[in-house]
């Protein structure tokens, strides 16, 4: 299976989203919501666009310890956020693997 990006929307809050998984099938990258599909599709434009560059991304740590990191737009907005990480050199090859497969993988319309 290759990396693919899914765009869905929420049965909780009715909002759409997006999600980039890995070639084995993990979530590598989730957007927050968005009112319409449009800016779910926008958003997915966006990580194309910002993934392959490093000064886009923010390495963080969650209050709880675990590693996680946040994709950022040119404009300082959030595109998406990882899931938590048990180490940095996980979360570091979770950054490497968007980088990787996010300028490139197929769309794919769960709606």
């Amino acid at each position: 299976m290759s990396a693919k990006y899914e765009i869905f929307r929420s049965t909780l809050n009715s909002q759409y989203y997006f999600r980039l998984k890995a070639g084995n099938g993990e979530i590598i990258l989730q957007s927050e919501g968005y009112q319409n599909k449009a800016g779910a599709q926008n958003g997915v434009d966006s990580v194309r666009q910002h993934s392959p560059f490093d000064q886009y991304y923010e390495r963080k740590t969650s209050t709880s310890g675990s590693p996680y990191f946040v994709l950022k737009a040119s404009n300082g907005q959030i595109i998406g956020a990882s899931q938590m990480y048990s180490s940095t050199s996980s979360r570091d090859a979770g950054i490497s693997s968007v980088k990787t497969n996010g300028p490139s993988a197929p769309e794919s319309d769960l709606t």
